[in-house]
């Protein structure tokens, strides 16, 4: 049976906040290392549209590497999947989240899933729009129908440290303009990706994202298909396979659900037919995760029979 209470969920975030010492805030986003290592919270959104929470649920993180999944998403609706795939692969990686290693090796030279910067930098070029600025706009509504709060916006302190210090993502981008993966600007895309990773919003919004992947594209509290099946379904499959860095198989073992990070500390999961998760906790792991996130996660898969394996 599922968490039925917000005590429940206090008494897990009070056991994995233990563990946030031993990891560190990102540090390589100025604007991001001013976080708070310990702080901690979780929500969970149900099919019937309830659900629970517990630690500093109201509080606001960027998405960073967790709006991968949606530009994904908002991609394949634009493109296609064929399309999206002729410049983008479908295999996991060994590599850290911003290696180029693969790039300069792979014929051709593709980033091999949309998880990866590269991959993620390919995608957010395929969204549709005359501008950057457009396509952000789509995105960002995209976005708000998924959490039905139309008051999300982005962090644009975050997105300009993000945007000044992005140099490995330019070269990752000017690699893949040189073997046409890429044809556009690449300031222009750098400004519309560092904005997306800035999108910020709570954990609740991010659980009922999670739910929405959970239910195939379904809203919970409406039933309108807010995403096709399929779009769903290749989004939940990317989070089991590459959605936790290259740390992605130990996390199915150990907690066995589709589930996406970012360097902010969030996490986003989604239980098969079962609820939405959101956490965040800004203290990470050696892989970018977080590392009190992963605990509090791996306690409720035991708790709560999570796994889908």
């Amino acid at each position: 049976m599922l968490c039925r209470s917000n005590d429940e969920l206090e008494l897990l975030i009070s056991q994995a906040r233990a563990f946030a010492g031993q990891g560190e805030v990102a540090q390589y986003i100025p604007a991001l290392a001013v976080a708070h290592k310990h702080e901690l919270s979780v929500a969970l959104y149900y099919p019937d549209g309830k659900g629970f929470m517990a630690g500093d649920t109201e509080e606001n993180f960027t998405l960073q590497s967790i709006s991968k999944v949606l530009s994904l998403a908002l991609a394949l609706i634009d493109q296609g999947e064929e399309c999206v795939f002729t410049r983008v692969g479908k295999e996991p990686t060994g590599d850290p989240f911003n290696s180029i290693a693969k790039l300069e090796t792979n014929k051709p030279s593709k980033p091999l899933n949309p998880m990866i910067n590269a991959g993620a930098l390919a995608v957010t070029h395929m969204i549709k729009g005359n501008t950057a600025g457009e396509r952000f706009e789509r995105l960002l509504d995209f976005i708000r129908c998924l959490t039905g709060n139309e008051t999300i916006t982005y962090n644009k302190e975050i997105a300009k440290s993000e945007f000044e210090t992005a140099h490995l993502n330019r070269a990752l981008v000017y690699f893949m303009k040189e073997h046409g993966v890429i044809d556009e600007d690449v300031e222009e895309l750098m400004d519309l990706y560092t904005k997306q990773c800035a999108i910020e919003m709570n954990c609740i919004d991010l659980a009922r994202v999670g739910c929405v992947l959970a239910m195939d594209g379904c809203d919970p509290d409406t039933g309108k298909q807010l995403l096709p099946i399929d779009v769903a379904r290749i989004c939940k499959t990317f989070m089991v396979t590459c959605g936790m860095y290259n740390a992605s198989g130990e996390f199915a073992i150990n907690v066995g659900i589709p589930a996406k990070s970012g360097v902010s500390g969030g996490i986003m999961g989604a239980v098969p037919k079962k609820c939405g998760i959101g956490i965040c906790g800004p203290s990470l792991d050696e892989k970018g995760n977080s590392i009190a996130g992963i605990k509090l996660l791996e306690m409720m898969a035991k708790r709560y029979s999570l796994s889908m394996f």
